[in-house]
């Protein structure tokens, strides 16, 4: 069986990207229980849609319901799993054994997905999960693929799902208590504030007079950057991983902007499809994001620390969004500043992907031609050459 592509979805629109961009299937959450509370995240009638909709498209929907439970969550989790269970959801994506035991419990039909954050980092914990009626398993990042192999061939009837590409969490597994002990909002819970890519210092009392001050423990001219992590790239790794045995490359980033993930899932979807490494690879720079990494995939490693402050920008800008296109012009709206002249580039799923042409002619919303779009979200109209499609982007090469 071929590996799918899974892709996150923090907002309805972003799930119709991860889909026009290619993915097979669409990891999201509801309003509660999911590990990213600060998305926008799907109400009962969006989740409803959007099992529909990716039905359809023969395309699935996985919902995560990961938090790790308390007592009064459980009354409002039947229900919820019962719901699920009713607008066929192709999975529930969960981390606690107890939310696991209910799930079986009063939503039998809904498939089980069990979370990477469950730790799960040998073959006898996936054989027991297996026995609790898990279907599949996300495995913990830190596993390397002889590691998975062994797993896989251990017990070979169930799903292994893996990270391949986004943001790594400097904890095992994504088991955090640093933005709670910091900020007071439990990454447990889904409130994490990223407190690992913060800026640290070092302060000291003197026991001599008992002043406080900082110390100097910079790594560079930034700052000290030390719980903040590599960003995953596995692109050149995919035949390596599904050759361990697993079946779903799963994609990062429900708080990521909807460019950032038509970006990402283009470069898989086209390598996965047979398209130029090369292109997928460049694709892969074109976008903001922190120094790759493979992480442990081929054993302990050392260099998964980012020094740098934050993260590369990328070589492209974002500058709009096609809404429609027709007789030599396309309707987009505005995300960056553009001016005639600038070139802008295409990315599409189709075939105009990577074409570039010369905004030459520009419109405002009442048809008058223009030489700056500088209203944010504004809606323009540019002369272009090719017929683009409703949910392509436009970008432009980034100034060094």
């Amino acid at each position: 069986m071929k590996a799918e592509l899974l892709a996150p979805a923090g907002s309805y629109a972003k799930f119709l990207t991860a889909l026009h961009f290619g993915a097979d299937a669409v990891y999201l959450g509801g309003k509660n229980f999911s590990l990213r509370t600060f998305a926008d995240n799907f109400t009962a009638d969006e989740l409803r849609s959007a099992v529909s909709f990716a039905h359809q498209k023969g395309k699935k929907v996985y919902v995560t319901a990961n938090v790790f439970a308390r007592n009064p969550d459980f009354a409002q989790l039947t229900e919820y799993f019962q719901y699920l269970a009713e607008i066929k959801a192709d999975g529930v994506i969960i981390s606690d054994p107890g939310v696991v035991y209910l799930a079986k419990k009063v939503a039998p039909t809904l498939p089980v997905h069990l979370s990477t954050q469950a730790n799960t980092t040998n073959q006898y914990a996936v054989k027991f999960w297996q026995e609790q009626g898990v279907s599949r398993v996300i495995l913990a990042r830190e596993l390397s693929l002889k590691e998975i192999a062994d797993i896989h061939q251990f017990v070979p009837e169930i799903e292994l799902e893996a990270f391949v590409h986004g943001a790594m969490c400097i904890s095992y597994s994504g088991r955090c208590l640093l933005s709670d002990y910091l900020d007071g909002r439990s990454s447990n819970r889904g409130a994490c504030v990223q407190s690992c890519r913060w800026r640290y210092e070092v302060r000291a009392t003197n026991a001599t007079n008992g002043n406080s001050e900082w110390l100097p423990i910079e790594e560079d001219e930034k700052g000290t950057y030390i719980f903040n992590s590599k960003d995953l790239n596995m692109l050149s790794h995919l035949h390596e991983m599904e050759g361990a045995g697993i079946c779903s490359f799963k994609i990062e980033g429900r708080m990521k902007s909807g460019y950032y993930l038509a970006t990402v899932i283009n470069a898989y979807r086209r390598l996965m499809d047979g398209g130029d490494s090369s292109v997928s690879a460049q694709e892969l720079s074109n976008v903001a994001h922190r120094a790759y990494t493979t992480a442990y995939a081929f054993g302990k490693n050392a260099q998964t620390v980012n020094y740098e402050d934050s993260q590369s920008k990328g070589d492209f800008v974002y500058i709009a969004d096609v809404l429609e296109s027709g007789e030599g012009y396309v309707t987009v709206e505005m995300r960056n500043r553009f001016k005639k002249g600038d070139v802008l580039e295409v990315l599409s799923p189709n075939e105009h992907f990577g074409k570039s042409f010369v905004a030459d002619n520009i419109f405002d919303c009442n048809g008058l031609p223009i030489e700056d779009a500088k209203l944010v979200q504004g809606i323009y109209k540019i002369q272009c050459p090719y017929v683009l499609y409703k949910g392509d982007y436009l970008r432009r090469k980034a100034q060094k």
